[in-house]
């Protein structure tokens, strides 16, 4: 099988799991499809290197790019108060009734952000965490335990815990 058919059938399956990822990443679709098809154009560049399962690779190459385009302040478009048509439902259009948690984690900092959603959202371990960004196990027990005594904390976590 060759290399360009090997990375059409790892895109294939791969796509959603990953777009997930960089859309808890980047809370924004838009975001996260640029965030998702930079990782992947990057990944298609060292496709030849990479032994064993590429998805951790393509991940690691999310995180990082993600991570840098906020050190550069990078913003690819800027809002309008006019809207385009709309197409579609949203699919996120669930995501709307935990608003409130998403609000949450983007007050979290981005790297306590990345531990949460590579740890609980994608069910990764912490020595995977670990190696994806490229820190050590404990490091990312401590940013998972300040992150989430940060969520404890913010108001709109405990008002919903009080809803409930």
């Amino acid at each position: 099988m060759g290399a360009l058919q090997e990375f059409d059938e790892f895109v294939a399956t791969a796509s959603s799991r990953l777009l997930r990822s960089a859309f808890l990443l980047t809370r924004d679709r838009g975001h996260a499809e640029d965030l998702l098809q930079t990782a992947l154009a990057r990944a298609w560049g060292a496709w030849w290197r990479i032994d064993g399962d590429p998805e951790p690779y393509v991940r690691r190459i999310m995180v990082n790019t993600y991570a840098s385009w906020w050190r550069r302040r990078w913003r690819s478009e800027e809002p309008t108060s006019q809207l385009p048509e709309s197409v579609a439902e949203h699919p996120q259009a669930g995501v709307e009734e935990r608003e409130w948690l998403w609000q949450a984690l983007g007050r979290l900092p981005r790297r306590q952000r990345a531990v949460l959603v590579l740890r609980f959202y994608e069910d990764l371990t912490e020595t995977q965490v670990a190696e994806m960004l490229g820190c050590s196990v404990g490091t990312v027990k401590s940013q998972a335990s300040r992150a989430l005594a940060r969520l404890r904390l913010d108001d709109a976590v405990t008002q919903e815990r009080v809803r409930r």
